[in-house]
């Protein structure tokens, strides 16, 4: 005997299994929550991620799948193993074509009506997609316009993590210059409960389909870095919701803003502001940005210059061009030096 449920626009059937007694639990066809890992050469992370994600008891009834995408990462004996666990479905890519991209792919690929997206450095506490489950149906009944929740987030050493924080604009993005990298984007929400803001980070992103649906899901423009903040501008401007909930917390070893950022990574964090700013800022305001970020371009390759460091002489050189492009209106041109830095990096990568 099959009952059907609906949940939003689509269907769930709900099955008893004939094998178990009838107290037994019914195995969902379709997911409740998908969680999607967009996946860079760190498949042992990755791997790690989703055995802890399968371990959970909601994945075990088939309320939860897993959806990896991997971006051009070399092979690894892992590949194997995850294609052959159950609610685990994964897709590699022949070339790397950015974090937005691959995040669109993995939801596409989903079945879930709310999706979860995670970097693979992350580490959840006991019971969190549990917790998740339970906030997804709250904000059915209690937020109905909830469309993006971000959580929480700890550094490695247990201390707090900036996860939220203010659309950037031309004054901000100079003003926040003196301030240690780890708070030029953001700032410190001490709420201890659920409250709206302007956006959340991508590293740890509940969203609810419909909201993706309808803004079209993460800007294809946006190679890495500032794809979230972008994507909560354009919900807000549609009548979602965008949510911090401080009550759940996950661990998030590796964020950008703690590493040292190599001459080819620098350049792609630029390229991700410049596209924002030539989306969202008044053009003179977008024009001097170009002109910033060339200087920067020409103060760093002369630095890379005089320590000899030919590949980031490189990248500073592509990403005076980059800016020079952005200023011209030429944007498409922009994304071909961009996507031809990140091959040369590969290849060096692979060599």
């Amino acid at each position: 005997m099959a009952l059907a449920l609906t949940a939003s626009s689509r269907a769930i059937r709900v099955t008893p299994s004939r094998q178990t007694p009838n107290n037994a639990r019914p195995v969902l066809r379709i997911p409740r929550l998908s969680v999607v890992i967009v996946n860079y050469r760190l498949w042992e992370e990755t791997g790690k991620l989703v055995r802890q994600l399968l371990a959970e008891p909601c994945t075990e009834r088939g309320e939860v799948e897993v959806v990896v995408v991997d971006n051009h990462s070399p092979p690894h004996p892992l590949t194997r193993r995850l294609r052959r666990l159950p609610g685990v479905s994964l897709r590699r890519w022949g070339r790397n074509r950015g974090f937005a991209r691959a995040v669109n792919e993995g939801c596409r690929l989903a079945q879930g009506e709310w999706l979860l997206l995670l970097n693979p450095d992350i580490t959840l506490p006991h019971a969190f997609l549990e917790e998740v489950l339970i906030l997804a149906e709250r904000l059915v009944t209690e937020e109905p316009k909830a469309g993006i929740v971000g959580f929480q987030l700890r550094n490695t050493d247990g201390s707090r993590q900036f996860s939220c924080g203010p659309f950037p604009t031309l004054m901000q993005t100079l003003i926040r210059l003196v301030l240690p990298r780890t708070r030029r984007k953001y700032y410190l929400r001490r709420s201890r409960r659920r409250c709206s803001v302007s956006w959340v980070t991508g590293c740890c992103l509940l969203l609810r389909r419909a909201c993706l649906e309808q803004v079209d899901g993460l800007d294809r423009d946006f190679f890495l870095y500032y794809e979230d903040v972008d994507l909560c501008r354009r919900a807000r401007a549609v009548g979602w919701s965008v949510l911090y909930e401080p009550r759940l917390r996950v661990i998030h070893h590796a964020p950008l803003h703690i590493r040292e950022i190599p001459a080819h990574l620098r350049l792609l964090t630029r390229h991700a502001l410049l596209t924002y700013a030539m989306k969202h800022w008044p053009g003179w305001h977008s024009r001097v940005l170009t002109r910033i970020v060339e200087l920067e371009a020409v103060v760093r390759r002369y630095w890379a210059r005089r320590k000899s460091d030919a590949i980031a002489e490189k990248s500073f050189e592509m990403l005076q061009e980059i800016a020079a492009s952005f200023r011209g209106g030429n944007n498409d041109q922009a994304r071909k030096i961009l996507d031809y830095i990140v091959r040369c990096e590969e290849q060096r990568l692979a060599s």
